[in-house]
């Protein structure tokens, strides 16, 4: 081969890795492209909770209208969540909070806020997050399994579950920084 052909091929090779790279596009979008697991992997804060009983109107959820929370989904497909209302009213001091507060007061305490942790994954094709409860803070929750359908937006999360009852409760979380 001559060097005028050589010289050919090498700028045909260049060009051809250049629109090769452009078609798959930049680091950026290689990394949105990783499997809906992989996305969601990480700590997020919670934004809001929204509940729509079957047939009724839509009301801020558990968390009231400024809730606070975290949903930890980790690699191992571990997670915790924990959510409820900054505004829950204080215990009345006791030399033991939890032990020497009366049942009433602590149940009323306890509607503010809920708690659970087991394993998760991920249903690529139907986009849903699936949760198994080891422990929740209603034991009725234990062992129970969750599907919620899951979208992902310019670091928000949101899922949406809907209950055997028809009652469907949409939680949007952000990225924890």
């Amino acid at each position: 081969m001559n060097q005028s052909k050589r010289k050919m091929a090498g700028i045909f090779s260049t060009v051809a890795m250049i629109a090769g790279l452009t078609l798959l596009g930049t680091p950026a979008s290689w990394a949105q492209q990783k499997p809906l697991k992989g996305q969601l992997v990480g700590a997020w804060t919670l934004v809001s909770v929204e509940v729509t009983p079957k047939g009724g109107t839509k009301r801020s959820g558990l968390g009231g209208p400024n809730p606070k929370g975290v949903l930890i989904l980790d690699a191992s497909g571990r997670y915790a969540i924990v959510f409820g209302r900054p505004d829950r009213p204080k215990f009345k001091p006791t030399a033991n909070l939890r032990a020497d507060t009366p049942a009433a007061e602590f149940g009323e305490a306890a509607r503010a806020f809920a708690a659970n942790f087991g394993t998760w994954s991920v249903n690529e094709a139907d986009k849903t997050l699936i949760r198994k409860y080891e422990l929740a803070l209603i034991p009725n929750n234990d062992n129970i399994e969750t599907k919620a359908s899951i979208s992902l937006a310019k670091g928000e999360l949101k899922l949406v579950q809907v209950s055997a009852a028809g009652t469907t409760t949409e939680l949007v979380y952000r990225r924890a920084k």
